[in-house]
């Protein structure tokens, strides 16, 4: 039997990539692990992390064709960030021009969501998950 571990990474291809730098490292506020140029093929590439775990490939290339990606387009239909105070998530992206819908709630896990986009429109998402609290107990607290 198959036995994945995670999900390793995932793989933006963006149209300016000026812009889409900006956008993940400041604005997500996602970390710059490694950034490559490669001539060779007019393309660079962008290793970012969220709380230290490598997560997003950014890629740039001449020319990339489009993709839809809406509405409900087959395929990938967004990348979801957890947070925890989403009110707080959203007046950043707010304050920094981005666009976000209205906050809606999960009808299956009564938690809040919105959806945003980057500056290529691929359908962003931040999910509310609360604070979770994990008591440790030694024997000397009974």
């Amino acid at each position: 039997m198959l036995h994945l571990t995670a999900v390793h990474h995932i793989a933006i291809i963006a149209s300016d990539y000026t812009v889409s730098k900006r956008f993940y490292t400041e604005i997500l506020g996602l970390t710059i692990v490694n950034e490559v140029h490669r001539a060779e093929r007019q393309s660079y590439k962008l290793d970012l992390a969220l709380n230290g775990q490598y997560i997003i490939e950014l890629f740039s290339f001449p020319n990339p064709p489009k993709r839809p990606s809406r509405p409900e387009a087959a395929g990938l239909r967004h990348l979801a960030f957890a947070v925890q105070d989403l009110d707080a998530a959203v007046a950043h992206l707010n304050q920094q021009g981005v666009a976000t819908e209205p906050i809606r709630i999960d009808e299956h896990t009564g938690r809040r969501f919105t959806f945003f986009a980057d500056p290529d429109d691929l359908p962003l998402e931040f999910y509310e998950e609360p604070v979770v609290v994990h008591y440790v107990y030694s024997q000397e607290s009974f």
